[in-house]
């Protein structure tokens, strides 16, 4: 496939408009590619005025980088939001794909900008793109974004979304090292003893020696005798003698409490429901409270502690 050196011009709406600087450009995919044109580096910069004159004079919004880039993935990798805007609102692809397979959506997840992620779902982002790599859910969890996390799960993110390198979103969270996103995905039901080639999340959160994590993952039901394909246990991963190690070896001897074990019974049935069905339970709200794994508020402990006879 032949290309034009030097200065390129191709065809856009009424005119011929300058496309690249001394760079190649080929019909590909979404119309054209380049090594990088004047509306990524405006996308990616924030340069917001000199990427509406591009739109204005007719630039191709969905022209795509050697690596198939488009200015969409380029703004959202940098949080640049405004730009976001006028590219979809000029038309840009909002699910287009990377050479990795990575959509927009994804990009923002990972870059953790909230409001990126925001307006994409806003113009028909797929929360669950066909993918066989990260998911969008995926990305917020390696980067550590919370709020994102949170946000792609209310949309009906699929948590047990399998990457074929990196397992499920907790697998993911846990070798990260990101609590507060392992938190949130076991809080909405992600199984704590998904596989991938039989290593579970607490393989990671004790290749990690992670005492947080190892602990957490156990009071949602980890299965601390869980063997991955090298027949290794959780434990045999950590230092012996290690908080880790003393830590899984506790769990593996001292079974947890009838009370914690009836509550992870429980949550496994109830499964992806359990956030919004424990409350209608009709039971006592400090039992509500322990069921979702939710601190108990101080004012309902004093209520409580003033209710006792004396």
């Amino acid at each position: 496939m032949g290309g034009l050196l030097g200065k390129t011009k191709v065809a856009a709406g009424s005119g011929i408009r300058e496309a690249s600087r001394g760079r190649s450009l080929y019909a590909h995919g979404l119309g054209f590619w380049t090594d990088r044109s004047a509306v990524h580096e405006a996308a990616a910069q924030g340069r917001t005025a000199e990427l509406q004159q591009l739109i204005k004079n007719g630039a191709l919004v969905n022209i795509v980088a050697v690596d198939s880039i488009t200015p969409l993935h380029e703004a959202c990798i940098q949080g640049q939001t405004q730009c976001v805007q006028l590219l979809l609102e000029a038309g840009a692809h909002v699910d287009a794909r990377n050479i990795d397979g990575s959509t927009p959506l994804c990009d923002a997840c990972a870059a953790g900008n909230l409001e990126c992620v925001k307006l994409l779902l806003e113009y028909g982002a797929m929360v669950n793109p066909p993918l066989f790599t990260f998911s969008p859910l995926h990305e917020a969890c390696m980067g550590g974004n919370p709020e994102c996390v949170q946000l792609m799960i209310a949309e009906g993110a699929l948590m047990e979304a399998h990457d074929c390198h990196f397992g499920t979103p907790l697998h993911v969270a846990c070798a990260r090292q990101h609590l507060d996103c392992a938190k949130i995905l076991l809080n909405a039901g992600a199984n704590v003893n998904a596989a991938k080639i039989h290593e579970t999340a607490l393989h990671h959160a004790a290749k990690a020696s992670n005492l947080e994590m190892i602990e957490l993952l156990v009071e949602f039901g980890g299965n601390v005798f869980a063997r991955d394909n090298l027949d290794k246990k959780p434990i045999d991963y950590t230092s012996p003698g290690s908080a880790a190690a003393l830590c899984l070896k506790f769990y593996e001897t001292e079974p947890l409490s009838l009370q914690q074990l009836t509550r992870v019974a429980l949550r496994s049935a109830l499964g992806k429901r359990a956030l919004d069905a424990v409350p209608q339970l009709g039971l006592p709200n400090r039992l509500i409270y322990y069921l979702t794994y939710m601190p108990t508020p101080l004012s309902e402990l004093l209520t409580s502690t003033q209710a006792e006879p004396n």
